[in-house]
């Protein structure tokens, strides 16, 4: 047997067991370093209650407190520069009559003025005839007493166009009708839901969406027959325009969450 390999056994036993050791140390530092740090996550969800709309109307019938009138002369002459002199004294009368009827300069503007030749086809050739010129003012009003004062006036001065009269709510006005339409529509909507939620066995919750709608409508005014037709200064019967009532329409609709 031999003897001096036995006295190293010892030796070689205490080497193995630090070696084993030590990587026994290296994989619990090496574990203690490199492992994730545990992270806990919460999560939570949301079921969405289901929506309840219901809609609700307000209808105002009220009177305009504007009017806009548009009106003019269209001129044919055989020289350009005589069609043009024409249409501009009449437009020129008109607006000065207007002036010393009361109104004002702001509320007066030009709305159109063109010059264009009038051809001849029939002959086989393009020839120039007449050359016409159309010139047309707006004018506002809201005294309405005048309206028709106003269109006699124009059609005496030489007016031969008397159209586009539109009835309209001022901004003032509008607003004011259109914020009582728009309370009366949002009362409606919640009436109407909570009776239909009530009836239907249902639970509402709060608000979650607000649609509106609004339109404005009324009747077109009459205008005598002699003024929409270009009577051009001739004698008749008194122009009779009335302003009717503009109605006001809203509609809202109101969509709930349900418990």
């Amino acid at each position: 047997m031999n003897t001096p390999a036995l006295k190293h056994l010892p030796t070689l036993f205490l080497q193995a067991a630090l070696v084993a050791t030590a990587t026994v140390l290296a994989v619990v530092l090496v574990t203690r370093f490199v492992s994730p740090i545990p992270l806990s996550i919460t999560q939570t969800t949301t079921e969405k209650s289901a929506a309840f709309s219901a809609s609700g109307t307000s209808s105002i019938s009220t009177i305009p407190d504007k009017v806009e009138i548009t009106m003019g002369v269209s001129r044919r002459e055989a020289d350009i520069q005589q069609a043009q002199t024409r249409a501009n004294e009449i437009i020129n009368k008109i607006n000065s009559d207007l002036q010393g009827l009361g109104v004002a300069k702001e509320d007066i503007k030009t709305q159109n003025y063109s010059i264009y030749p009038i051809y001849d086809f029939q002959s086989g050739s393009q020839r120039i005839t007449n050359y016409s010129v159309d010139v047309s003012l707006t004018v506002s009003l809201t005294d309405f007493e005048k309206l028709n004062t106003v269109v006699d006036m124009a059609t005496a001065a030489g007016a031969n166009q008397v159209s586009g009269i539109q009835f309209k709510l001022s901004e003032e006005k509008e607003r004011q009708i259109k914020e009582q339409a728009r309370a009366e529509a949002i009362e409606d909507a919640k009436a109407n839901a909570q009776e239909l939620a009530r009836l239907a066995g249902m639970k509402l919750g709060k608000v979650v969406n607000v649609i509106e709608d609004q339109g404005v409508g009324g009747p077109l005014p009459y205008l005598a027959a002699d003024a929409a037709m270009g009577r051009g200064g001739g004698a008749g019967a008194p122009t009779n325009i009335e302003p009717g009532s503009t109605s006001y329409d809203y509609t809202v609709t109101i969509s709930y969450e349900t418990l």
